[in-house]
């Protein structure tokens, strides 16, 4: 019986044009990244599982891939057993909390502000669809040790040039600030400890709309005037948001500070995207504590990037407030948008080298070397009664022309 072909489900195979644009477009951003002085780091795909159930992952948590003790440590014949007993890892399901643990772990080498890149895999054991999958790359970048809005203007400046690097375009920065959510939230009259179950519904506000929010809050038993003045405050922010933010927020530093940020984002678009307050963002992760952002683009249903600002996960490594902020690009995502668009990655010029069955390969090589020298790419291709169809694959893969051994001639293929 012929064993199964197919990727674990939730994963795939790329194909070679698929990992070439991949690779093209993982370089640009690098290379973007890099000139806007961050620096590439790597960490441990697997962290301890302690670590990773205490990282205020929001949903993410009940998607963890977890690990099974191996060797001694794992001993079945126990009375009872329970998780803690069977699991001591699990496969990181973002790269912050891994950033966060090896910033811990390194300090002491590290050049302040540190400014890291990171692309790397992450895993979600999640239900797989468009735009999800549970092995994916993300593409990050922090900056840790910088308190003020500097730092949000930066990564912004940054992401956004990265994303001009691939021809990407026509987006909107969707921004908001955590703390003006939690002071509308408790201006409303729900209590502290009612905030984050409250954000976890109101972060639906796109799919469910305002009369789903409120049905939500009253399912959950809040108190009805609680619930109605809270969807009246949102109601109003449908206006001119920014000004019932002032209304609402305790600090008008943090709208000021909001207002900058988006400020400069639409100074440097030059039309290219824009910037907008959005009282509606909330962002699942438990961890952020400031401004939030997205990027929200009309040829995907959802954000194909994000971040913001989490100052207190450091802290729980070091025992001391350390700021730090970060945005992803959604890799995967802007990826499967170029492959639909038929994105055409600048290349070299790509040459089959054909020769005939009896040739002497040292001569193959030579002339190989002579059109790589030359700035080709090359592959040989020896003649056979299936020349056409194999030269046809090649030309799928972006072969143009050929150079015929035996004459040096060149053919282009059309």
């Amino acid at each position: 019986m012929k064993m199964n072909a197919n990727p674990v489900r939730g994963t795939k195979d790329f194909l070679p044009l698929e990992v070439e644009l991949r690779d093209y477009v993982r370089g640009k951003i690098e290379d973007t990244y890099k000139a806007y002085g961050f620096h590439k780091i790597n960490t441990p795909i697997m962290e301890d599982i302690e670590r990773l159930n205490k990282s205020d992952g929001g949903e993410n948590l009940s998607m963890i891939f977890k690990l099974l003790k191996r060797g001694q440590k794992l001993d079945l014949a126990k009375e009872n057993i329970s998780e803690d007993d069977l699991v001591d890892s699990g496969l990181r399901y973002d790269l912050t909390m891994p950033l966060s643990r090896y910033f811990a772990n390194n300090r002491q080498f590290l050049t302040m502000p540190f400014k890291s890149i990171q692309i790397d895999k992450v895993f979600r054991a999640e239900r797989p669809q468009k735009g999800r999958l549970r092995e994916f790359f993300q593409c990050d970048i922090d900056i840790i040790g910088d308190k003020s809005i500097n730092a949000e203007m930066e990564l912004i400046a940054a992401t956004t040039a990265a994303l001009e690097a691939i021809n990407f375009s026509d987006f909107t920065i969707r921004i908001n600030d955590r703390r003006i959510l939690t002071d509308m939230i408790l201006g409303a009259g729900f209590k502290n400890e009612d905030v984050g179950s409250v954000c976890i519904i109101f972060d639906k506000l796109d799919k469910i709309g305002i009369d789903g929010v409120r049905a939500e809050l009253i399912e959950k038993e809040y108190d009805a005037d609680v619930v109605e003045k809270f969807v009246a405050i949102l109601t109003e922010a449908d206006g001119d948001g920014l000004v019932v933010a002032e209304k609402y927020c305790s600090n008008q530093e943090i709208v000021a500070n909001l207002k900058k940020v988006i400020e400069f984002a639409n100074n440097i678009s030059e039309g290219k995207f824009k910037a907008v307050y959005d009282k509606s963002l909330v962002r699942g992760m438990g961890y952020y504590t400031g401004m939030v952002f997205e990027i929200a683009s009309p040829k995907f249903g959802s954000s194909v990037g994000g971040g913001g600002r989490y100052d207190e996960m450091i802290g729980k490594f070091l025992g001391e407030s350390v700021p730090a902020v970060g945005f992803s690009i959604g890799f995967e995502r802007i990826c499967a948008i170029m492959l639909e668009e038929q994105f055409n990655v600048p290349q070299k010029e790509k040459v089959i080298l054909v020769c005939n069955q009896d040739d002497d390969f040292a001569m193959v090589a030579t002339k190989m070397r002579e059109l790589i020298g030359n700035g080709m790419i090359v592959t040989p291709l020896m003649r056979s009664k299936k020349l056409g169809k194999q030269m046809d694959s090649l030309i799928a893969l972006g072969y143009k022309k050929a150079c015929y051994l035996d004459s040096g001639a060149f053919k282009d293929l059309g």
